[in-house]
């Protein structure tokens, strides 16, 4: 096997960069989401509209926001607005897609940022939902990113932080959530995962470079679909990791 020329974290954004399209609008954070966005727009979507949870749409990322209600993320933007703003403008159904994160995920992408264990005695109290519950209920594709192990993909998770496909078909409408809205993939240092147009239930669409079918199986603590063809992403392209490290992430705040 040759040397990787390449970091887990950059594996990461360049494939959380690769699932934006131009001309889109996107709910980012601080973080790979953010960089994965800057790196999208420097690369194949120049017209992708970053939305930040305190209000700035459409920042332009010369230099990288340390924080989401930073100056940085109102640089030279459409709009400089407020939180409620923006999760009132996902209400609407105007923002496309939704990066979120969290430290459990079940089978139908329901995540957990609240608790560990018991709500009332929890073993670990985490940070909670933020705009968590409004991005997962209202964008209409959510894209989790996450580290891939069996204490993180279980059965069920112990607190719904942000909705996914609930218990299934259906689950959501009868939530009265927004019709057509809901999980699109899983970004994991392990693979690439989707959801099943029917059952709702995750799918393994691709592994990442030199990650076996088993080893993503292996690290999951449900049973996994499996898509017709499961491939192997691509590694970062020479492109990518010029533009990530001399220009995206130039002062080295994240990778």
């Amino acid at each position: 096997m040759t040397e990787k020329n390449y970091n887990p974290n950059e594996m990461l954004i360049c494939t959380a960069s690769r699932l934006m399209t131009d001309d889109s609008t996107a709910f980012i954070g601080t973080g790979i989401p953010m960089l994965a966005a800057s790196l999208a727009q420097k690369m194949h979507a120049p017209n992708l509209t970053t939305i930040f949870e305190f209000g700035g749409m459409g920042a332009i990322l010369d230099d990288l926001p340390v924080a989401v209600g930073g100056r940085r993320s109102f640089h030279r933007a459409l709009s400089a607005l407020g939180i409620l703003d923006v999760i009132e403008a996902a209400g609407r159904g105007l923002i496309e897609y939704g990066f979120i994160g969290g430290a459990q995920i079940d089978p139908y992408g329901n995540l957990n940022s609240t608790v560990i264990g018991d709500f009332y005695k929890p073993k670990v109290r985490l940070p909670g939902s933020g705009g968590g519950n409004d991005v997962g209920s209202h964008c209409w594709q959510t894209i989790a990113i996450m580290r891939h192990d069996k204490r993180r993909f279980i059965p069920k998770v112990d607190f719904i932080t942000t909705p996914g496909y609930l218990t299934g078909p259906g689950s959501r409408e009868a939530a009265g959530l927004p019709p057509n809205t809901g999980p699109y993939r899983v970004v994991t240092n392990l693979a690439l995962l989707g959801f099943h147009p029917e059952s709702k239930r995750m799918m393994l669409l691709a592994t990442q470079p030199g990650v076996t079918v088993e080893e993503v199986l292996e690290c999951t603590g449900f049973e996994l679909l499996l898509a017709d063809e499961v491939e192997e992403n691509p590694p970062p392209s020479e492109e990518e990791l010029k533009i990530l490290r001399e220009d995206v992430d130039k002062e080295k705040f994240y990778i």
